[in-house]
């Protein structure tokens, strides 16, 4: 064959792959905007994806699972999916995919094979949009809106309804939330449409009213004239973090649900989701805590060795994106070394995470020290996990669990199995799973029966989406999910 006609095939064949994206990507949108339906290629979000990039995902894929996963094959089961009646779902088509080329018998039949995979889908039941209240606007609070409004669809799930912030809301105020929100220097720019309402005290974002409310007090809110009920707070300022602090917002009409967005004091529930949120009774307990971006990180890649090689003690590390807290230049500050310049320093500092852990997996009480270094970064952070564990482990071994884990089972949100040689930190900027696993910085000394893990996190993004599975677990708005 001629370079040329050579030439020319290869631009068919993409050409046609191409088509199949198109027709893919519409399905995808249909199912989301029509049914509430989401499909996922193995945990990787499609909604608003481009054809070169669910192309490429569906490659990385590959390499994943071993297995050549080919647009034609998902879009098969896409189409099958939309022709199927299913109630609302969180369904992951690469790992139907997957699924189905390995036992190719059963999936002669593509309707019965989806049929029989998605049979306890009818078992979720019914149940009602819940609203949503951000309490504090700062990086988290912006994600999250970010996110919600994002997600939203046909708004049968987690819906923002307001956000309370302190100060004056004049046109001016107003403008200045509507730009940090439109524009950030981290995470890109909004991909929607910011707007304000100064009449009205809101922020129009996507064509959606927004309420702006200035508060300096949590309990001196009526939510109720906002036409807002039955709603779940998301505190993310800090303020308060004990039961008589966050209980304050119980005390204003509308509110039912109290979520801290930080690690809480008391005995307030602090959740690690995937890990240990069926523990608690979300009909019982109103105010919860999603624990902290480092508590996240570690804590699903821990349970992993826990359970595969026990743990007897180890030390985390934690190289950490310098925060709000710190000073930009050298300043005083309530702790030694943060008020040291955040941009030009590497900063010892402390962190409560590795005693965190044992709240979400109590047989690891005691068995941890910890401490982080603040560094240069505006937003990336890296985990180093020093254990100690109960049996020998080679590498492949330690490598072999997790991306089980990873793949299959409770934790394939909170674990992301890297393969990438060359992985640094602005590379994990955007993933939404709290802890991506780096497979080729993993040592182990099975001599010793000592393993070190490194674990990268997005400690803004990746925490967000924790925020965010959690809210609608207490929400109870969670959906059917397969993956």
């Amino acid at each position: 064959m001629s370079a040329k006609n050579s030439f020319n095939k290869e631009i068919s064949f993409q050409t046609k792959k191409n088509r199949a994206t198109v027709e893919f990507i519409k399905i995808i949108n249909d199912l989301w905007y029509d049914d509430t339906i989401e499909l996922l290629l193995f945990r990787n979000q499609l909604i608003d994806k481009t054809v070169t990039e669910i192309l490429h995902i569906l490659k990385s894929a590959g390499k994943f699972v071993e297995k050549n996963i080919s647009i034609y094959d998902v879009l098969d089961i896409a189409r099958t999916i939309r022709n199927s009646s299913i109630p609302p779902a969180r369904i992951d088509i690469g790992k139907l995919a997957y699924e189905c080329m390995r036992q190719k018998n059963a999936c002669n039949d593509k309707n019965e094979f989806i049929k029989n995979r998605l049979k306890d889908a009818d078992k979720t039941g019914s149940f009602k949009p819940k609203d949503v209240v951000l309490y504090g606007f700062g990086r988290i609070g912006r994600l999250l809106a970010r996110e919600l409004m994002l997600e939203i669809g046909s708004g049968k799930q987690l819906r923002l309804r307001a956000i309370v912030t302190r100060g004056e809301l004049n046109e001016t105020n107003l403008e200045k939330r509507a730009s940090l929100l439109r524009d950030d220097s981290v995470h890109d720019d909004f991909p929607g449409t910011v707007g304000i309402d100064v009449e009205n005290s809101a922020l129009i974002i996507n064509g959606i009213s927004i309420h702006m409310i200035s508060s300096n007090a949590p309990d001196t809110i009526d939510y109720t004239k906002y036409g807002i009920k039955d709603a779940l707070v998301i505190d993310n300022t800090g303020v308060w973090r004990d039961k008589a602090g966050l209980g304050l917002h119980l005390k204003s009409k509308g509110i039912s649900k109290v979520l801290l967005t930080a690690p809480a004091k008391d005995d307030i529930p602090n959740i690690v989701y995937g890990v240990n949120q069926d523990e608690f009774d979300v009909n019982k307990e109103n105010i919860f805590s999603a624990a902290s971006c480092t508590t996240n990180a570690i804590t699903p890649v821990l349970k992993a060795v826990e359970d595969s090689f026990g743990i007897q003690h180890g030390h985390l590390e934690t190289i950490h994106a310098y925060t709000n807290d710190q000073n930009l230049v050298d300043n005083f500050h309530k702790k030694y070394r943060r008020g040291r310049a955040a941009a030009v320093n590497m900063v010892i500092t402390s962190t409560g995470a590795g005693n965190a852990v044992a709240k979400a997996i109590p047989s690891l009480k005691g068995k941890f020290t910890s401490s982080a270094i603040r560094v240069p970064v505006p937003n990336g952070s890296l985990a180093i996990l020093n254990l100690q564990i109960n049996k020998s482990a080679t590498v492949e071994e330690v490598n072999d669990v997790i991306k089980k884990y990873a793949l299959e089972g409770d934790l394939v949100e909170q674990i992301k199995y890297s393969m990438n040689n060359e992985l640094v930190s602005s590379d994990i900027i955007g993933m939404g799973a709290p802890a991506i696993y780096d497979s080729k910085a993993t040592i182990a000394a099975a001599r010793f029966n000592k393993i070190i893990l490194y674990v990268w996190y997005d400690n803004e993004y990746g925490y967000t989406q924790q925020v965010i599975r959690l809210s609608k677990y207490i929400g109870k708005v969670r959906r059917f999910a397969y993956y």
